[in-house]
């Protein structure tokens, strides 16, 4: 893929990235999910499902930022400029403070 220019490259811890179009298709992509069009696929029918659901009643209030857990990562989406941008990372909660 062409070396990006969004800078989601440089996203600290980051394992991967993807930039994908609106109907997901991949524009740039690296670390663990370069080339990855399982899961480029499977992001934009997670962003599309999301955009159906309605937030409030406000026409304005769009989601713009979607979290996806699985066992020890997360895929951090964000819609921008009719780009999906992901960015997978390691998932470490915190542990609750016991009172």
């Amino acid at each position: 893929m062409a070396a990006p220019a969004h800078g989601i490259d440089r996203i600290p811890d980051s394992l991967g990235y993807l930039v994908l179009t609106e109907d997901g298709a991949v524009i740039s992509s690296g670390g663990q999910l370069e080339n990855d069009e399982v899961t480029a696929n499977k992001i934009t029918k997670i962003v599309h499902t999301a955009y159906k659901i309605p937030v409030t009643g406000d026409s304005r209030d769009t989601l713009r930022r979607i979290s996806v857990i699985l066992d020890d990562v997360v895929f951090m989406i964000t819609v921008s400029q009719k780009k999906i941008f992901v960015s997978k990372r390691h998932y470490l909660p915190q542990e609750p403070v016991p009172a």
